[in-house]
C-alpha cells in the first residue's frame, strides 16, 4: 500500500460509513507545538488510521503512529533519540454533548462546527503525550558527571563584619 499524506481534517461519520483507512505520513514541520519540544525540525511520522463503526454503532477512529524524535536529555543536556510507537482509539462527540455513554476504551474527541476533527492536532497531541515527562538516557550511557561544573575562576571575597555585632554590643551595655 502506498504511503499518502494524512488529511488535515476528517469527517469521522462519513469516513466510518465508508470504512476509510489512511496509511501515510505527517511531516514534522507541520506540527508546530511538537517542534517546540523536539530538536528535529524535519522528519516524518508514520501514521495508520482506520475509521469504522463498532458493535454498539459508535463511530470509532483507531490509529497508531511510529516516529523517531530527538529530545534533550534532562540529566546531561545531550541529544536523546526516542523511538515512539503508540496506539489510540477515539470516538467523536458533538461540542457540548455528554460523553458518559462512551466505553472506557475510547478517548473523546470533539467535533468542530463543520462536524469534522483535526487529525493533525489529534496526532500531535498523542505524540506530545508519548514523550516522557523527564526524558533521560539510561544511567550507563548518559554523559552526566558527578563532578561540579564551574566556569571561570572563583575569586575569594573579603570577610565583611557582621552587622549584628553592634546589636550584641548594645545588649551587653544595657
Amino acid at each position: 500500500m502506498q504511503k499518502v499524506k494524512i488529511p488535515i481534517t476528517l469527517d469521522p461519520c462519513r469516513a466510518a460509513q465508508r470504512g476509510l483507512n489512511y496509511d501515510g505520513v505527517v511531516q514534522l514541520e507541520e506540527l508546530s507545538r511538537l517542534e517546540q519540544v523536539v530538536q528535529d525540525q524535519t522528519g516524518e511520522i508514520a501514521v495508520d488510521i482506520h475509521c469504522s463503526n463498532d458493535e454498539q454503532g459508535l463511530v470509532v477512529i483507531r490509529g497508531s503512529f511510529r516516529a523517531h524524535l530527538t529530545v534533550i536529555c534532562q540529566r546531561c543536556n545531550g541529544d536523546l533519540g526516542l523511538d515512539l510507537e503508540h496506539d489510540f482509539a477515539y470516538s467523536p462527540v458533538k461540542s457540548g454533548d455528554e460523553s458518559d455513554h462512551l466505553p472506557d476504551c475510547y478517548d473523546v474527541v470533539e467535533l468542530d462546527e463543520e462536524g469534522e476533527i483535526n487529525l493533525r492536532q489529534l496526532i500531535e497531541d498523542e505524540l506530545i503525550l508519548a514523550i516522557p515527562i523527564v526524558p533521560t538516557h539510561d544511567e550507563a550511557s548518559c554523559a552526566y558527571s558527578e563532578e561540579p561544573a564551574s566556569f571561570g575562576e572563583v575569586v575569594a571575597t573579603e570577610s565583611k563584619p557582621n552587622p549584628f555585632e553592634i546589636l550584641k554590643q548594645l545588649k551587653k551595655d544595657s
